[in-house]
């Protein structure tokens, strides 16, 4: 029986993305044993084994995953074309790989999730929320959202600017009981620091003000790329930290964390849909950041934030 090449890979990206030849099988109304044929055949042509098949579970090799990268991405991309040259509409579904900060562990991004989810059942979300940065294309991720400047950006990715995040510095009432309120910026001098390695907030900070700048220096007693850590860190009363105003809202809410020097200490990020520089996007990558998009009110878009913090240094 001679297969078909094409549809042996989209068979074979089915069943990466499910992690089963039964569910890929289903999906597809092809039974378990066609469904290996095609991966089979695959294999054959390349000469080299793309999945580990064990009686509970299927996964990538390494070079597998490189091929499965390669190969969603091609099949993404004619889908789109072909869509364009006949004028109708892809449908978004598949497996959508997306990374994203920590902090967007949060009742209102969820809430954006489970919107999108009942706009677009047939997409299923496969979250990476590490913190560290991934290698999109090396990966196999269709997107990343990252809280950066755009002259931090790789090239053969493409970067489109979604919100502003705010970062406060926030402490938790018995820390500031403990350690004091700061009135002024001069007093948070030797005040112990929870900081966050993934912006450029330094144990050094300066204030441009009417009789020019001051400069402080802060106690850092606990460094991490975790933002989490430095949450609950924050809230046992360990120091004061930077963190996304999303993050913190409910405990400010609740009193178990307060502002400190709310009108001067506040800085923004851009949040950035980051994916590879492609003519066509999938149509499960393109919806989803036009439904973010949607999301975000107009006056947050992109609108930096005003503050007089400007050392930023590690």
């Amino acid at each position: 029986m001679k297969m078909d090449t094409m549809i042996s890979l989209r068979v074979f990206c089915l069943v990466a993305e499910l992690k089963s030849f039964a569910a890929a099988g289903k999906r597809l109304n092809l039974s378990p044993a066609m469904v290996s044929k095609h991966v089979i055949h695959l294999e054959n042509r390349i000469g080299i084994r793309l999945l580990n098949r064990t009686s509970r579970h299927v996964s990538l090799t390494e070079p597998g995953a490189l091929y499965f990268a390669q190969a969603k991405s091609t099949l993404d991309g004619l889908d789109e074309v072909e869509a364009a040259i006949s004028n109708v509409a892809v449908s978004p579904r598949g497996t959508l790989r997306l990374s994203a900060p920590v902090w967007t562990a949060n009742t209102c991004f969820v809430s954006m999730l489970a919107e999108y989810n009942r706009r677009h059942p047939d997409v299923s979300l496969d979250m990476d929320l590490s913190g560290r940065i991934v290698n999109l294309v090396d990966e196999g991720f269709d997107l990343a959202l990252r809280a950066m400047t755009r002259d931090r950006l790789d090239s053969g990715l493409v970067a489109r600017p979604l919100m502003q995040v705010e970062f406060r510095l926030v402490g938790s009432p018995h820390y500031l009981k403990r350690m004091g309120r700061p009135k002024d910026f001069t007093e948070l001098n030797g005040h112990a620091l929870l900081r966050y390695s993934g912006v450029s907030i330094g144990e050094n900070l300066g204030l441009d003000g009417p009789n020019g700048q001051q400069k402080i220096s802060l106690r850092t007693v606990m460094l991490s790329e975790n933002e989490t850590v430095l949450h609950l860190a924050a809230l046992q009363g360990m120091g004061l930290a930077f963190l996304p105003l999303w993050m913190v809202e409910a405990d400010l809410a609740a009193r178990r964390l307060e502002l400190v020097l709310p009108d001067i200490l506040r800085f923004g990020n851009t949040l950035h849909a980051v994916y590879p520089s492609r003519k066509y996007l999938s149509a499960k990558v393109r919806t989803f950041i036009d439904f973010l998009a949607s999301q975000i009110p107009e006056d947050d878009q992109g609108t930096p934030l005003p503050s007089a913090l400007n050392l930023l240094s590690r």
